[in-house]
């Protein structure tokens, strides 16, 4: 929990709480998570019990919860946080009358749960305010709410990339494929050959404080009680973890990919680990798995394009045996008119060597859903597709699992090899960006590797890459 207070209590706070305030205005933050919670209320008494048990009850949905006791606080943050996370605002009534004209616009907002005596409102401007998605008289139902709406948007953002037949064709330009599709091959593969030791537990926990990326809380729980074998747990689990990785996977953030190196790493052999285990019960036969999710339009228009080509979902992968739990995101996606509800229908064969997969129902801290999830970077090959409903954009989609002796997907990932060069490490990653000139990106990674860098040679080295990249 983060508590932004007034000015007499933030003098009074100690430095080592949980607490972030400030009556200065702030640059654009930047916070690696898949959405931010928000929760603004002027008459908020930090001790009372009905307080602290609402918390609670936040909390178990998402760790993480920023409480505003002052509205200008709020409408300052929403306006200055990063464009491509999304935020949810709790607010009572009274206090929503005074901030919607001044938030309305802000497209960080996603979604408004209005706390209010009654569930109906009279005034006609807040009727017509789109961002509110509900209103209810007790936080029961808006923690209902905000779970189920946290869980689509989380469904919804996954990142993914779409090679067409005819890239594939020509694998000498790889300037023409889409970066991420090459980013997440070398980041996986980079990672899965480093070796991690408890010091880079401390490194990404003391990461996490200097961005705010948890609260103080959850992130000294991860700090002194995680283990390799925990992954899954974690990552399931309603706390940062999920949001920071599936954040920085989707806009290949390379500092906080470098910084959670580990974690991918443990998640990755923790999945492996269980696929070999559980192997053998699938006895050989090729099984279904859904996901269902929206697909923003711009996205959808490419994956028409995409009969016989390949799409690879760079974070890892959610799915799910339950057909109906699939359908029933695709069906929630399309309350966004910017968005395409998509049911994808995954084949898999268990006995091809391809990205590993298992079910994690033993492992997961949601030990009651059936979830089979995919190691990042999973292909699959584009088969079928048809509308399901013709009075709404709804489609279901079918996926083939490819195998890693796929003839088309082995010239290209051997291409992006060859094109990475012969370096080790962080060095591969580097010389590919240089490559394919994504400039941005190397400057980036660069700098992110200065700061984890204690050796001199490392550092001149990385100093001379920069150099470099300032010249082209």
């Amino acid at each position: 929990m983060r508590t932004s207070e007034s000015k007499s209590n933030q003098n009074a706070a100690a430095p080592s709480k949980s607490t972030t305030s400030s009556n200065i205005r702030q640059p654009r933050l930047r916070r690696a998570q898949n959405y931010l919670l928000l929760w603004v209320d002027t008459s908020i008494d930090q001790k009372n019990e009905d307080y602290e048990n609402t918390l609670k009850q936040i909390r178990t949905i998402t760790g993480d919860v920023s409480v505003y006791t002052q509205r200008d606080e709020c409408i300052d943050f929403l306006t200055d946080a990063q464009e491509d996370v999304k935020s949810f605002l709790v607010v009572k009534d009274t206090m929503f009358q005074q901030i919607m004209p001044l938030i309305n616009d802000i497209p960080q907002l996603d979604g408004i749960y209005i706390l209010n005596d009654i569930e109906t409102v009279q005034d006609e401007r807040i009727k017509k305010c789109n961002k509110i998605r509900r209103i209810r008289t007790n936080i029961n139902d808006i923690c209902k709410g905000l779970q189920s709406d946290i869980k689509q948007h989380n469904q919804d953002s996954i990142a993914m990339s779409f090679i067409t037949t005819n890239e594939m064709a020509s694998t000498d330009n790889l300037n023409q494929l889409e970066p991420n599709f090459m980013y997440t091959q070398i980041f996986k593969e980079i990672l899965l050959d480093m070796q991690h030791d408890e010091q880079a537990i401390k490194q990404f926990t003391a990461y996490c404080r200097h961005h705010d990326s948890g609260s103080a809380k959850n992130i000294n729980e991860f700090e002194k009680d995680y283990q390799p074998e925990s992954a899954i747990w974690w990552y399931t689990s309603p706390s940062f973890i999920y949001s920071m990785l599936n954040y920085a996977l989707r806009s290949m953030e390379g500092d906080t990919i470098i910084n959670m190196g580990f974690f991918i790493h443990d998640l990755h052999q923790q999945i492996q680990q269980l696929y070999q285990q559980q192997v053998n019960s699938y006895a050989d036969e090729p099984f279904i798995v859904y996901r269902g999710q929206g697909l923003m339009t711009s996205d959808f228009e490419k994956l028409q394009k995409q009969k016989d080509g390949l799409i690879s979902f760079n974070n890892f992968l959610s799915t799910s045996k339950d057909k109906e739990v699939s359908l029933n995101f695709a069906l929630c996606a399309l309350t966004n008119p910017d968005t395409v509800g998509i049911l994808f229908v995954m084949s898999i064969d268990p006995c091809i060597k391809s990205t590993p997969f298992a079910s994690i129902q033993e492992m997961s801290y949601f030990n009651e859903e059936d979830e089979t999830l995919f190691s990042m970077h999973t292909v699959f090959r584009v088969g079928v597709m048809k509308q399901m409903d013709n009075e709404n954009q709804l489609y279901q989609v079918e996926l083939q699992l490819t195998s890693d002796d796929d003839q088309q997907l082995r010239i290209l990932t051997d291409g992006i090899r060859e094109e990475a060069g012969g370096g080790t490490g962080w060095q591969r990653l580097g010389d590919l960006l240089l490559k394919i000139g994504q400039f941005n990106k190397a400057e980036e990674l660069y700098n992110a590797l200065l700061e984890q860098t204690s050796g001199e040679t490392e550092k001149a080295f990385y100093y001379c890459c920069l150099g470099y990249v300032k010249n082209e």
